[in-house]
């Protein structure tokens, strides 16, 4: 059975005191966004995820989407509960107030986003998407676009997608073929097919409004070539209603391994009516607006993923019965033992919380930054958040998605042969977590521009802001008295320290051979991440200890951190030593066979 109650508890705790003392905070664009407020809307958002969306999580699975005269039908319940969600003000969450959002801080919505991926990650993608589109829209479109599309947008009366692949073309960009005439009029008539388009068409909305790369007639070649067009399925009128059909149509939609009540279409433009965003042969760079943000949300789709294949594992583990405790029986009464009580049960379940855990902190630390980067009044906090932000981007989509499919595996081995049949629903999280490890930039791609782009780029500015704020708390935090404390630091340190000597070593290799940055990139990501999470565990049980001390309440929580810190310190960070050897050896056994040896 699917069992997920929104984690409110440990959200508070990321949101209001895990980085209170960081230079990221204390934005007066949100002061009056005070944390009771913010708390009823975390606690109303968790009622919707609990209450409308998770009901349909497995039953639109089941059902999927289907394509009937041309036209998207999605899953039975999902029309009505995308009313309820858009009604309800959760489409406009974070967007600006000019264009009719709540204006809300990215902590705040990263969090929602988190309940909804959880409790129906095939619902999520709709209203998604078209946040990423209104932000690439608002960032890059002339102003009379902005004005006839972002306040219907922003609502979720109109939805939006991203129209990147080609069947011949999917990372590399610069051989896409899809045209783009320009018109009398200003407009331009944009003609070829793109596939693997989420969200690409549906019953949830009046209207999908496509932002689609195409090529001018006298584009360069590759990438430099490459603009952005709004293109909507139905052109509106003077008035802002709906006007004729544009010749937009579904040409299939995929049937896919998982996100099955996510409508993913191939879609045929056909001298279909657009519009030029942004300039000429400058597409790539406005799509990335929205390519990046849209990086993050999957990020934190993987941890939705995560969250709720630990709380549905920890409910069977309570419930089923299966042998005795090694150590004698725990409930004699009973014909045998939940098997909770077993070591490697314990084992799975403990991993699976502390991934939650970790890239939820991890998560909202890249968020703060989010916030910052575009709020802050302060130029040189802006700028170290930008860069912040720059090398977090690929760490959380990567990592997240890589722990959530382990994660959900996990779930899947908790379970049994209960696991791998339908019935239980945990065989979902599965196939649904897989596509996040591949879409929005497969996760080696994501290795790839940390140690090819970011790593380097500007001599490893954008690794300074991380790198400085582990070693003051390491600095800070190895001193201490507290004797579980301290360990925890040294361990960190230790970690910190093979995380510094494997930077300089992929990048004095890299400058004579770029394949030994290639070779390293995957490793590296993840030993980064690690090494990130332990940070926000370590300033996990700092505050614990405090409050504990303090006497402050919630001794429960407070004392159940210490112990998801224990774990990960000795069960998780090691991984990154032995990410440092195996980093070590290079790139000569991954390249040693001709192709034609495979």
């Amino acid at each position: 059975m699917q069992t997920y109650n929104a984690p409110l508890r440990d959200m508070r705790f990321v949101l209001h005191e895990l980085f209170a003392d960081d230079e990221f905070g204390g934005l007066e664009k949100f002061e009056e966004f005070t944390p009771d407020l913010l708390d009823a809307v975390l606690e109303e958002a968790a009622r919707v995820a609990r209450d409308v969306l998770l009901p349909l999580n497995a039953s639109g699975d089941e059902e999927g989407c289907v394509l009937e005269n041309g036209v998207v039908r999605t899953p039975k319940g999902f029309k009505q509960a995308y009313d309820t969600f858009r009604e309800g003000g959760w489409a406009s969450l974070a967007s600006d107030p000019e264009w009719g959002g709540q204006g809300l801080p990215e902590t705040v919505n990263k969090l929602v986003e988190e309940m909804i991926c959880a409790s129906n990650l095939s619902f999520s993608l709709y209203p998604g998407l078209t946040h990423g589109a209104t932000t690439a829209i608002e960032g890059h479109a002339a102003e009379d676009l902005k004005r006839a599309y972002l306040p219907k947008m922003v609502s979720g009366e109109w939805s939006g997608t991203m129209c990147l692949t080609e069947a011949h073309c999917g990372t590399d960009l610069g051989l896409l073929r899809t045209k783009a005439v320009p018109q009398e009029d200003g407009s331009y008539k944009v003609t070829g097919s793109k596939i693997f388009i989420s969200a690409g068409d549906h019953d949830l909305t009046d209207n999908v409004i496509h932002l689609v790369l195409a090529r001018l007639p006298d584009a360069p070649a590759g990438v430099k070539g490459i603009s952005l067009f709004l293109v909507p399925k139905y052109l509106p009128k003077d008035d802002g209603t709906i006007g004729p059909r544009n010749n937009v149509a579904v040409a299939g939609i995929e049937h896919k391994m998982g996100l099955k009540a996510s409508a993913t279409c191939q879609i045929a433009f056909d001298d279909s009516i657009g519009w030029l965003v942004g300039q000429p042969n400058k597409g790539l760079a406005a799509m990335f607006t929205m390519m990046n943000t849209e990086r993050v949300s999957v990020g934190i789709q993987g941890l939705g993923i995560n969250e709720i294949a630990y709380q549905s594992a920890v409910a069977y583990a309570k419930e089923r019965l299966q042998g005795r405790a090694l150590g004698g029986a725990k409930q004699p009464e009973l014909s045998a033992d939940p098997i909770i009580v077993h070591p490697d049960v314990r084992r799975m379940l403990m991993t699976m919380r502390v991934y939650a855990e970790g890239c939820r902190a991890l998560g909202q630390w890249a968020s703060r930054a989010l916030d910052a980067e575009k709020h802050s009044k302060d130029p040189e906090v802006r700028a170290r958040a930008t860069d912040f932000v720059a090398l977090m981007t690929p760490v959380v989509k990567a990592l997240f998605t890589d722990l959530a499919s382990e994660a959900a595996n996990l779930a899947v081995q908790t379970y049994g042969g209960h696991g791998y049949i339908r019935e239980h629903g945990v065989e979902q999280f599965v196939r649904d977590a897989r596509i996040t490890q591949i879409y929005e930039g497969t996760n080696g791609i994501q290795a790839l521009d940390l140690v090819g782009r970011k790593m380097a780029a500007n001599m490893g500015r954008a690794m300074r802001p991380f790198f400085h704020a582990v070693s003051a708390l390491c600095e800070d935090l190895t001193k201490s008295q507290d004797p579980q404390i301290s360990a925890f630091a040294g361990a960190l340190m230790q970690n910190f320290g093979a995380l510094q000597l494997t930077t300089a070593t992929i990048a004095r290799k890299a400058m004579k051979d770029p394949e030994e940055a290639g070779a390293a990139a995957s490793e590296y990501l993840r030993m980064l991440g690690l090494v990130g999470m332990g940070y926000t565990f370590l300033k996990a049980a700092q505050i614990a200890k405090a409050r504990l001390g303090e006497g402050s309440g919630d001794a429960d929580f407070y004392t159940t951190k210490l112990a998801t810190a224990a774990f990960f310190f000795d069960r998780i960070l090691p991984q990154a030593t032995t990410l440092f050897l195996t980093i070590k050896t290079g790139k000569a056994s991954m390249m040693a066979l001709p192709a034609e040896a495979f």
